[in-house]
C-alpha cells in the first residue's frame, strides 16, 4: 500500500510509533524514525529487516534521527536528513507525545504544562509545517496522520491537560485539512483508546484503573500497539485518497456508547 513512499514517524522508538514504523516498512515504505534518544532508535533500527543493498539510497529501508519535536530547528534537521537520504518525504505520522502529570487538572505544575504543550501541540505543528513546506517545494501532495486520543473527545479525569492537547490536535487536523486540501495534502487523525504501552503504564498496570476502562469498552479489552498501525497505513496510502479531516477512533467501541 505504501510502495515507494517515504514516511517520517515521530515517537518511533517504542509503543504505537514503533508499531506504525514497522507497519509502514512492511507495506513497502521507507521510513525516517524519530525520537529524542538515539540509542532507543538504534535498537529499533537494528531489529528491522536488513537492507537489500547496504549503502544504496534506493534500497535503504529506514534511518534513525534523534529529534526533539518541540524544537523547530531539530524538526527542520530531521526532514533535511530524510530528504538527503531518500530524496523526498511523502507522509508524516505525528506520534511523539508526553504526559508528565497524572492528577487533578487544577493542580498541574507549571513545568508540566509547558512540557505537555511543547511536545503535544507545538511539536505536531512544527512537524506538519516542515512537511508542508517540503511538499510545496517539490510541487506534490502529501499525507499527515496525527495521533490524537479519545481523551481529546471527552472528559479526561486525571489526564486533563493531556486530553486538552489531544483536543487541540483534533482541531489542528481539521483546520489543516481545510487549508491544505487544495494542495492535495491530506490531514487526518487517529484517536486510540487505551493501548498497552509504557506511556499508558499508569493505567494498564493498575488493575482498578484498567478494569474501569475495559468495563466500558464494548470489545472488553485494551489494545496492543500493532492494532493502531493498520489505520495509520491506510490513511497514509492512496486507498484514503478522498479522506481528509477525518478523526478515526480506534478504541474498541468506547466512543460508540
Amino acid at each position: 500500500m505504501l510502495k515507494d513512499k517515504v514516511i517520517v514517524v515521530t515517537g518511533a522508538s517504542r509503543g504505537i510509533g514503533e508499531a506504525i514504523a514497522r507497519a509502514c516498512i512492511d507495506a513497502g515504505a521507507r521510513v525516517a524514525l524519530a525520537s529524542r534518544k538515539q540509542a532507543d532508535l538504534d535498537r529499533v533500527l537494528a531489529s528491522l529487516p536488513a537492507e537489500r543493498a547496504p549503502g544504496d539510497r534506493d534500497s535503504c529501508r529506514a534511518i534513525a534521527v534523534a529529534c526533539h519535536t518541540g524544537k523547530a530547528a531539530e524538526v527542520d534537521a530531521l526532514f533535511a536528513k530524510a530528504v538527503e537520504q531518500f530524496g523526498r518525504v511523502d507522509g508524516l505520522v505525528n506520534n511523539a507525545a508526553t504526559n508528565p502529570y497524572f492528577g487533578p487538572l487544577i493542580d498541574i505544575p507549571d513545568a508540566a504544562i509547558e512540557k505537555t504543550l511543547e511536545v503535544n501541540v507545538r511539536g505536531y505543528l512544527y512537524c506538519a509545517r516542515a512537511l508542508v513546506k517540503h511538499a510545496q517545494k517539490r510541487g506534490g501532495g502529501a499525507a499527515i496522520v496525527n495521533i490524537a486520543s479519545i481523551a481529546g473527545m471527552r472528559a479526561s479525569p486525571m489526564q486533563g491537560l493531556y486530553g486538552a492537547t489531544k483536543a487541540a490536535v483534533i482541531s489542528m487536523t481539521q483546520t489543516l485539512a481545510f487549508e491544505l486540501g487544495g494542495q492535495a495534502i491530506r490531514v487526518n487523525a487517529i484517536a486510540p483508546g487505551l493501548v498497552e504501552t509504557k506511556f499508558a503504564a499508569a493505567i494498564v498496570s493498575n488493575p482498578m484503573l484498567r478494569d474501569h476502562v475495559v468495563n466500558r469498552t464494548p470489545l472488553a479489552r485494551h489494545a496492543q500497539p500493532a492494532e493502531i498501525a493498520g489505520a495509520a497505513v491506510y490513511l497514509l496510502s492512496d486507498a484514503a485518497s478522498f479522506t481528509t479531516g477525518a478523526v478515526l477512533a480506534v478504541d474498541g467501541g468506547v466512543t460508540a456508547v
